[in-house]
């Protein structure tokens, strides 16, 4: 039996995506844009802040509209009651970055015969296989779902064994923000210890916290990667004075060292989804370039 599926943040379409379900989505968020073909499908949400501009103007539009206690997103209820849903897929692990559970629970409230509500949680790389799972099982798929987040799992496994092979484990800062700074937490500190690599100012499974220039004056890492949440690789180039022009930046330890590079944090690294994998393979790519080549530099991340 086919069902109605609805997908309010990428990475929610992602999964459904994998489990085999493209077909049975019936609308998405305004930021779902993979796999080819979702931007068919109705959208229903949309941002309340305008997204444009510098990681500056976007942080202190962000900062007013808690300051006046407003919902960053809006869910458009009218649309989403009219397309009578199976499934709603959401999540609650951060209410700057999609709409959250409890935006999506006012807008069925009250419903008869109010859909099956899957909300993504994952704060580390476990809790993605398990999200994944959940899905699975509220679309009748856990096999499917067992099955995808093995094979996610042993692939970023075969990567970490061939990583263990290099000479060097390089001390990694992943930039998740830049103005002002903020280093890459809860799935992104194993990604880069599995990529090789070990990660500095942040803990696995902990919220990406708020870090000082200062600190990463201190700190000096091997190699540094900029993927800040929401930014495509386009859009980061054009953001890149925010870290350049800040005073000692040609006497970082990775500058000098040619070991700094920008990706594309959309897609990859702020997705807690199937393709966090491919963020394994960008990492790995960067790091250890001797044993790595999986055709992603020039793609989806590059050196400077």
């Amino acid at each position: 039996m086919s069902l109605r599926i609805v997908t309010l943040l990428p990475s929610a379409t992602e999964i459904v995506a994998c489990l085999g379900g493209a077909d049975e989505l019936v609308a998405r968020s305004h930021e779902c844009d993979f796999p080819a073909g979702v931007e068919r499908l109705p959208v229903l949400t949309a941002a309340r802040i305008d997204s444009s501009g510098s990681s500056a103007d976007i942080h202190a539009r962000m900062e007013n509209a808690a300051t006046e206690a407003l919902s960053i997103y809006k869910v458009d209820e009218v649309e989403l009651r009219r397309l009578q849903p199976d499934v709603v897929v959401t999540q609650a692990q951060c209410e700057v970055c999609a709409v959250s559970e409890d935006d999506v629970r006012a807008a069925i409230a009250g419903w008869e015969g109010a859909p099956a509500l899957v909300s993504l949680k994952a704060e580390d790389l476990a809790g993605v296989y398990t999200d994944i799972v959940s899905v699975a099982k509220a679309l009748g798929r856990e096999e499917a779902g067992v099955q995808a987040a093995a094979e996610m799992k042993d692939h970023i496994t075969e990567i970490a064994f061939k990583a263990s092979d290099a000479n060097w484990k390089p001390r990694v800062l992943v930039i998740e923000w830049m103005e002002p700074l903020m280093a890459g937490g809860n799935w992104m500190p194993e990604l880069v210890t599995l990529a090789g690599g070990e990660n500095i100012l942040s803990e696995a499974g902990k919220h990406s916290p708020w870090i000082t220039w200062d600190d990463v004056k201190a700190a000096d890492p091997d190699a540094i990667i900029c993927a800040p949440c929401g930014f495509e690789l386009e859009r980061v180039i054009a953001d890149l004075p925010a870290l350049t022009s800040r005073p000692g930046w040609a006497d970082l330890r990775a500058v000098r060292d040619g070991r700094f590079a920008l990706a594309d944090g959309n897609a990859y690294f702020n997705r807690p989804g199937p393709r966090l994998a491919d963020t394994v393979e960008i990492l790995a790519e960067f790091l250890h370039p001797e044993i790595f080549d999986f055709g992603h530099e020039g793609k989806n991340f590059q050196r400077f």
